[in-house]
């Protein structure tokens, strides 16, 4: 019957925790050590959520054994009860380790006993609707600048040449600036990491 009660070891967690992104100007040695990191932090992840089963693998023997106490239950009860506390203790030490960040948001709805993924979906929809407002905007200045300059143009075409001209060349100025210093003295390009 004890083999009934104590549930299978947890499949592998996925990585959910946070993986530290690799800096620009990382060397090699560096890298490798970042990727070493994020492999224990994946790691680290993966004890605790193995400790988290484990820990409700025990509170369900000791929900089993509480149901149907008798005097006889009372020695595996306190076993269980020792188990709790050492697998909690575990638990508290592995967490150390994790440095994961959860939004207090995310806390409230799944003490409220909803879906977690109902914050995402809030976030995501926030963001969508202030990126829309703020294309409208941009939208409407670059309306407002084109209608400008076609009445500046009609007013003093000489000096719109003039702006025209100036706008183009330090365009020019910028683009190559920041060519410039998208370059490693090796003579490699720097990627921007995708974060």
């Amino acid at each position: 019957m004890e083999s009934a009660l104590n549930p299978p070891p947890p499949a592998a967690a996925g990585g959910n925790g946070m993986i530290t992104p690799r800096p620009k100007d990382a060397s090699p040695m560096e890298s490798s050590a970042t990727a070493t990191t994020s492999d224990d932090t994946k790691q680290n992840l993966e004890q605790v959520s193995n400790s988290i089963q484990k820990t409700l693998g025990i509170i369900h023997q000791l929900y089993l054994t509480v149901s149907s106490f008798n005097v006889a239950s009372q020695l595996p009860l306190l076993q269980r009860l020792n188990n709790l506390v050492l697998e909690l203790d575990n638990m508290m030490k592995l967490s150390e380790k994790c440095d994961i960040q959860v939004p207090m948001e995310v806390l409230n709805l799944i003490d409220d006993g909803k879906n977690p993924d109902e914050f995402t979906r809030d976030v995501l929809n926030s963001c969508i609707a202030k990126n829309q407002i703020t294309k409208g905007k941009t939208d409407a200045f670059k309306g407002l600048r084109k209608h400008l300059l076609e009445d500046l143009e009609q007013a003093f075409p000489d000096e719109v040449e003039s702006y025209r001209e100036i706008r183009a060349a330090s365009a020019a100025e910028s683009k190559r600036l920041a060519q410039a210093q998208s370059i490693l003295p090796n003579g490699d390009v720097k990627v921007k990491p995708e974060i």
